[in-house]
């Protein structure tokens, strides 16, 4: 008995532009490139972690430095930044 495949229709001519746009870079059929976009999509999005558990390891460094006692010297930098 043959199994009915599930079909796709893209009706964004955008969208089916960027398919074989990305099937021609590849060298694949469009069904293939949109596959693998989104797996690619997906993949991405479950492995990425949350901006603040991205930062934790650049903000437990800085404040391991020890601090200076200085204070910054608000005039300098706002010269620096073009700022009056």
């Amino acid at each position: 008995m043959h199994k009915a495949t599930p079909t796709l229709q893209i009706r964004n001519e955008r969208v089916a532009a960027l398919a074989a746009k990305l099937a021609a870079i590849r060298k694949s059929s469009k069904t293939d490139a949109v596959r693998q976009a989104l797996e690619n999509e997906l993949a991405r999005i479950e492995s990425a972690k949350p901006l603040a558990e991205r930062l934790r390891a650049l903000q437990d460094r800085i404040a391991r430095r020890p601090a200076t006692g200085l204070e910054a010297d608000k005039a300098f930098y706002d010269d620096l930044s073009g700022d009056p």
